[in-house]
């Protein structure tokens, strides 16, 4: 989480001091205090949101927390209004269309890295495996596209970047996927990278310690009969997870390039050429990251439509927090509903 804090903040700061590059002629009063005010009230909202989801137990024993935990959506709103309230008192007459420009501009840009940046994190807790294939599934796709369009392109893709290929992206995308199979089946060996990232209280430790999900576990699979003929196997042993690589790989093959055309038209419509020199002869830290904001914004959302069930783990934990009365009723329900479906017989005590 550090590390992405970092790089979060290195984004956020290349593109606000492009807008202050662009209209600091203009002196526009508090423009750069309150960019930087209102990247602390969102990290502080989404970094709150992150402490109470996933270490319920370890606040639960800090008093001063609680307080904080309880009225974190109001507190993290008051801090808006606050920055909301600075700005319109920062209007000049003379200055209002730009002022409004800067601060959309300002809210964009939080959009764009801290919100992205917190999807990032959410999927890191669901295990590292669906933080490591996307990211290298980008980087692959990058190296392989130039491969390709190097030595075999021909073609051109898209104005907004002459140098790349239609050979290239057919190439790149091909390439991705075998990657992202084949990557995805050493990662998914290892409790390590597919076990979710829990805080263990007792140890105040993150522990990547479960029974591996079915989507983590070796199946057997029947081989579609025209590939019979060609691989001359019936049946193939992978995890179910593979299947999912596949539609990573192709959306960090086919659609995350689209964040790097964006960028590029983003770039050309400023006239510069890097978002910043902070990588020697690459750029900015947001050059090389174009792409990956968008992959972990697809990340995110695949997993909370295609994989992710209720977590038991997560529902203990709120249940801990209850008061002694909400947690005899919750059980008192619960046994009421496993008795109605012959789960438990009625003569059972609690």
């Amino acid at each position: 989480p550090l590390m992405l804090l970092f790089i979060q903040v290195k984004c956020y700061h290349e593109i606000i001091t492009i807008g202050y590059r662009v209209y600091h002629s203009y002196d526009l009063p508090w423009f750069r205090s309150l960019s930087w005010y209102f990247l602390l009230c969102v990290n502080y909202f989404f970094y709150g949101e992150t402490v109470a989801d996933y270490f319920a137990t370890f606040v639960q024993r800090r008093e001063q927390l609680q307080f904080l935990i309880r009225y974190h959506r109001f507190i993290s709103f008051a801090l808006y209004l606050t920055g909301f309230c600075m700005f319109v008192l920062s209007l000049v007459k003379k200055h209002y269309r730009l002022q409004f420009y800067m601060f959309a501009w300002t809210h964009v840009t939080l959009l764009i890295t801290v919100t992205q940046s917190h999807l990032v994190i959410q999927n890191l807790f669901e295990g590292m495996i669906w933080f490591l294939v996307p990211i290298s599934s980008v980087i692959c796709n990058d190296i392989t596209a130039y491969i390709f369009g190097f030595f075999f392109g021909r073609t051109p893709l898209i104005k907004l970047s002459p140098k790349k290929t239609w050979e290239g992206f057919i190439g790149g995308f091909f390439s991705t996927v075998v990657f992202g199979f084949i990557f995805s089946y050493f990662l998914a060996q290892h409790q390590y990278f597919v076990c979710p990232v829990e805080y263990n209280s007792e140890t105040n430790r993150f522990v990547t310690e479960c029974e591996p999900s079915e989507l983590f576990q070796m199946k057997k699979y029947s081989v579609p009969p025209l590939l019979q003929a060609v691989l001359g196997w019936e049946t193939v042993n992978m995890y179910p997870f593979q299947m999912h690589s596949i539609a990573l790989s192709t959306f960090a093959s086919l659609i995350g390039p689209f964040g790097g055309f964006f960028a590029s038209g983003f770039k050309r419509a400023f006239k510069i050429k890097d978002f910043a020199d902070t990588i020697p002869g690459h750029g900015g830290i947001m050059d090389r990251f174009d792409c990956q904001y968008l992959m972990a914004t697809f990340v995110h959302v695949y997993i909370t439509s295609f994989i992710r069930g209720p977590n038991p783990s997560k529902l203990l934990k709120q249940l801990l927090i209850l008061q002694p009365e909400q947690q005899l009723s919750v059980y008192k329900t619960l046994k009421s509903h496993l008795v109605e479906k012959g789960i438990l017989q009625p003569s059972l005590r609690g």
